[in-house]
């Protein structure tokens, strides 16, 4: 093919779309380089630059579309040449040419390689076979699902980032995984030897195999030549079906190797600090270049600091890239992890300040300098504090180590604010911005919402781990400038949750129409609400119903135009569009002949069945039109809901007790057994949980609860605020050797007290450190009733005891009410046929694909537009 003649305008040749060539792209549009030069971009890839980042997310139901880093018309609007599934093959740097697979030929003015990594596979015995794969782009993600299909087991080999990564997928996939690491520990690179032992408890405790300190010497194969096994160094051997290659990158450096670029002698294409390569026309950016510090940079935020500094330099703009900050935070398999500065204390002088809590799987470890300077941090499990703690590396904290990290409701509080940050410390490390740029787009660029400060600063548009102080500093700084800041549930409504609270209480309102009617938005009156007022009125109405004189059924009238998904009928939905159901077991405790039953309905209905952390058995697999016919054998048999599909009363667990167990001092079920039925189908903010504990040795995991009671020898404990989920807090103690009749008194005014001042969808945990005064405050209110309300918490509690109503029951025993359970309103007997299940360890899981991709041709389409 002829090559196309250089045009008027100088032609920028990119190769690459992936994240770092899409920002180079967006740098070079910035600066207005777009309106100014023919840009060309060869991809190799058949789609537009997607996050790399959040791969996994497919395998969660998220599609390409929504992965896409090319906002709108980007590409078009431009006047961006992007040749999708066409990579470049050969450079001619005499005469600045470019040539890609399908023979198209470009002369350039300048290149640019943004061609990133490959991954590297260990050189073993049948690497190659039938059965191997790696884990690096959607394609990889397809292959490895179709595969599965006939797997039972899977092996990831690397147990860094991308490794924990591809177990997650795997297991996801329903395949009994192993992870094999030859490092002694988990993500070697980011975490210290104690937050590695946190990270493989927590992971172990997942049902995943990890095998560290380890590597693999071959793949074995059957007669065909697929997998069957994996032989490890240390003699053992793994029979597995599928292997998952993950063991690190490296740069992709051929195209620049065979042009003739200087290449590092460990690979990467030598950059020098404007990212220039030996070739003072080709850049190289991102993983595929060794930059002038020596390193290979693997994270996006170096890759995008490398675009920002080529696209300044070609548009003559003075920048420089001299290194880049390794901090990084992210989920793995659930699980909190985060690392920055320096994270393994090579710095010479500096001590460690360490909280470690196995039994929750939280880590956390701070390096401090001989000046009492944060030179960095671990954090595994909890790491909210991550987005305050990297911006203090390199200056002393303003409070002590210690109080960084004991967490909330151990020691004394760290009032630690974004006020305490300098404004050089960078808050966005993807993106490089400051605290002093994000106040500026306050006060120089009038920006008043977090969205807008994205989009002027690009602060929180990469990982996302900076957004929640971005939304402190937003509203400190306009607060600081005088501007009021707009506190108000949604759109809808200008008032708090609290607020609204107090409005439907004292005026005694019970139509959310009429609610938003008279007090909502001028905008919002005479509409129909949005998705976040309408859940979290009805909530309130419900908490409130019967003291207001509202009906206490969530499905009558308008209230059921206000409940969320699961609270529509009364059950979970699961992912294949089937329901779970969740009968209550107060205090765990159940007979025989009940267990007898739950089984029974379970074979008759073909119910996936599995014990609850809550003490409970879950039924999964249930079609809507099911639901009333298993809810009322099991009403029959004396059971009622378990509210696991509301904002409610959960579950109150419980030891046995004195009853049973010799270290017991009361009698914890009896207790548990009480304290369900006084608080079942309590409707609030969030859901509640709740463990009664027979002796100090806290085997129901009280303080791991939103109300939590420890027997004394004198009475009851009362613990308060505890969390044993994603952000695991333990809970305060609120009072001591309480009788019976006082504890259920503080609990009635604890749980009314929280229902009235929390905001929508806050835990317990979040809104005792959230309200001003915190924990003693709250102790004051409930247990000293500062406030003089302590009467009125009762009453309203005692309305919800008196007035309470089983929801299955109230269902079965209405006709009208039944009518809601059909999969099709225009044909009510025809179940829906999509809700299908397969066979798995003698029992059912749905029938669903785990991951749906557009035709290509339609997404070539839609990165094109």
């Amino acid at each position: 093919m002829t090559a196309m003649t250089t045009p008027t305008t100088p032609t920028i040749v990119v190769v690459g779309h992936g994240m770092v060539g899409q920002r180079f792209l967006e740098a070079l549009a910035e600066r207005g380089a777009a309106g100014r030069a023919r840009i060309v971009v060869l991809c190799e890839e058949p789609r537009a630059a997607y996050d790399r980042v959040q791969l996994t997310s497919y395998f969660s139901g998220r599609t390409p579309d929504e992965l896409s880093l090319v906002e709108g018309d980007f590409i078009e609007r431009h006047g961006i040449e992007l040749h999708l599934d066409d990579p470049a093959e050969t450079i001619d740097r005499a005469a600045r040419t470019v040539t890609s697979r399908v023979g198209r030929t470009f002369t350039y003015d300048t290149l640019v390689l943004a061609t990133g990594s490959y991954p590297f596979v260990p050189p073993v015995p049948n690497k190659d076979a039938e059965g191997c794969f790696v884990y690096r782009t959607i394609e990889d993600l397809l292959a490895i699902e179709e595969y599965a299909k006939t797997a039972r087991t899977g092996a990831v080999v690397g147990g860094g980032l991308l490794g924990l990564e591809a177990a997650g997928a795997l297991k996801g996939l329903g395949l009994k995984t192993h992870i094999v690491e030859f490092a002694p520990r988990l993500m070697p690179a980011q975490v210290d030897d104690g937050g590695g032992a946190a990270l493989l408890r927590t992971i172990e405790g997942m049902g995943l195999t990890v095998h560290t300190g380890t590597g693999t010497q071959e793949i074995t194969v059957d007669e065909a030549g697929a997998v069957n096994g994996m032989a490890l160094s240390d003699g053992s051997v793994l029979d597995t079906d599928l292997v998952v290659f993950s063991a690190g990158v490296r740069p992709r450096d051929q195209l620049g190797r065979d042009a003739g670029l200087a290449i590092g002698e460990r690979g990467g294409i030598v950059v020098d600090e404007q990212c220039r390569t030996s070739d003072p026309a080709v850049f190289a950016i991102g993983e595929c270049a060794l930059a002038s510090d020596g390193r290979v940079y693997g994270l996006v935020a170096p890759g995008y600091e490398m675009a920002e500094t080529a696209a300044a330099t070609i548009t003559e703009d003075a920048r420089s890239f001299t290194g880049a900050d390794m901090s990084t935070k992210l989920k793995l398999l659930g699980v909190d992890v985060a690392s920055f500065g320096d994270a393994h204390g090579a710095a010479e002088g500096c001590l460690d300040v360490v909280y470690s809590d196995s039994r929750s799987g939280v880590y956390k470890k701070l390096v401090i300098g001989s000046e009492g300077e944060l030179l960095g941090g671990v954090l595994v499990g909890d790491a909210d504090a991550y987005g305050m703690l990297r911006p203090l590396t390199g200056s002393v904290p303003p409070i002590s180590p210690e109080q960084l990290v004991l967490p909330a409701g151990i020691g004394a509080p760290a009032a630690l604010g974004p006020s305490a940050l300098p404004d050089d410390a960078v808050i966005c490390s993807c993106h490089n911005v400051t605290k002093g740029t994000i106040r500026g787009a306050v006060t120089e660029h009038s920006c008043t919402t977090v969205p807008e400060v994205k989009k002027c600063t690009k602060a929180g548009t990469g990982c996302g781990s900076c957004v929640k102080v971005l939304g402190q500093l937003v509203n400190a700084e306009l607060e600081a400038s005088g501007v009021e800041v707009d506190k108000g549930l949604c759109g809808c409504f200008g008032q708090s949750r609290q607020e609204l609270y107090e409005i439907v209480h004292t005026l005694r309102l019970t139509s959310y129409q009429e609610i938003l009617d008279r007090h909502g938005r001028e905008t919002a009156r005479g509409g129909n609400g949005c998705e976040i007022c309408k859940p979290a009125i009805g909530s309130i109405i419900a908490s409130l119903a019967p003291t207001i004189g509202a009906g206490g059924y969530v499905l009558d009238g308008e209230q059921a135009a206000l409940q969320d998904t699961n609270d529509h009928f009364l059950a979970n939905m699961q992912k294949n569009g089937s329901y779970s159901i969740v009968p209550r077991i107060p205090g765990g405790e159940i007979t025989p002949e009940k267990l007898i039953v739950i089984g029974e309905v379970a074979r008759d209905y073909g119910l996936y069945t599995k014990i609850t952390g809550g003490q409970r058995i879950d039924l999964f697999g249930a079609r809507v039109d099911q639901l009333p016919q298993i809810w009322a054998r099991l009403v029959d048999a004396g059971f009622e809901s378990g509210h696991a599909y509301g904002k409610a009363l959960r579950t109150v667990k419980s030891c046995v007790g004195q009853t049973w167990c010799r270290y017991g001092v009361q009698d914890s079920v009896r207790m548990a057994i009480d304290l369900e039925l006084r608080y079942r189908g309590l409707r609030s903010p969030h859901k509640l949980k709740s463990a009664v504990s027979g002796c100090q040795r806290e085997c129901a995991e009280a303080q791991s609860k939103d109300f939590g009671v420890i027997a004394t020898a004198n009475g009851w404990n009362l613990y308060v605020g505890g969390n044993g989920g994603a952000t695991p807090r333990h809970a305060d103690l609120l009072a001591q050797d309480l009788s019976d009749a006082e504890l259920v008194r503080l609990i009635d005014r604890f749980l009314m007290f929280y229902i009235r001042t929390a905001d929508r969808l806050e835990r317990t945990s979040t809104w005792l450190e959230r309200i001003e005064g915190g924990l003693d405050h709250v102790r004051d209110v409930v247990v000293h009733d500062s406030l003089g309300i302590c009467v009125e918490l009762e009453s309203l509690m005692a309305d919800h005891v008196a007035n309470y109503r089983d929801e299955w029951s109230e269902t079965i025993n209405d006709p009208e009410r039944l009518r809601r359970f059909v999969s099709f309103v225009n044909a009510p007997d025809v179940p829906d046929p999509t809700v299908k299940f397969v066979p798995e360890r003698d029992q059912v899981k749905p029938d669903l694909p785990l991951l749906s991709i557009r035709p290509l041709k339609a997404l070539e389409g839609s990165a094109a537009r």
